[in-house]
């Protein structure tokens, strides 16, 4: 049984990890910073600009892949991989 909270408790900690991640990098950076970040430039476009457009998405992306190989490291050491 403490496997079992200690797994969740594990997994509850990457989630919190990537929402964090993701808030700040959609609403921080693309909507609170996006003045202070459009003085500089990526590919062109304003910094600000690019990161609600694109930068957010690509974040989402990236996490899903992090939290999946966090999620087969985790499944490994409490051994409930399928």
């Amino acid at each position: 049984m403490e496997s079992n909270n200690s797994y969740w408790r594990e997994n509850l900690r990457l989630i919190f990890i990537c929402l964090v991640i993701w808030f700040v990098v959609s609403f921080g950076f693309g909507l609170i910073l996006v003045e202070p970040l459009n003085e500089f430039r990526l590919g062109g476009y304003k910094l600000g600009f690019w990161f609600a457009q694109q930068g957010s998405i690509y974040t989402f992306v990236a996490l899903v892949f992090w939290y999946s190989a966090q999620m087969n490291k985790l499944d490994k050491k409490y051994d409930v991989e399928e």
